[in-house]
């Protein structure tokens, strides 16, 4: 199964959101050491916060970034966020209209 992870790169320049991906057994989800691998091949190499589960801290002597923070680990199960902006639209449309505008 796959897992697509959500994280965040923290650099001298700013933040960069990106992505990777780990294959897991169906039910399961990455551990630490799924992550520290994946970051690995993306020529991330990082140690665990061990004050943030989700922070993971460079491990070289000169790094290139200041950490990266995984924000979210999709494993394909379906979401849903309600989209205001689309609900106002639609609110709008099928509002009956009002006589005299």
């Amino acid at each position: 199964m796959e897992c697509i992870v959500h994280f965040t790169v923290v650099q001298k320049e700013g933040p960069k959101k990106l992505r990777g991906l780990i294959f897991v057994e169906a039910g399961e989800r990455p551990a630490g050491e799924d992550l520290i691998g994946m970051f690995a091949d993306m020529d991330l190499h990082v140690v665990p916060d061990p004050d943030d589960s989700q922070r993971f801290l460079p491990a070289g002597l000169d790094p290139a970034f200041r950490y990266i923070r995984v924000n979210e680990l999709d494993l394909g199960e379906e979401k849903h966020q309600e989209d205001h902006n689309l609900k106002s639209i639609l609110n709008e449309l099928l509002s009956p209209k009002r006589a005299g505008f």
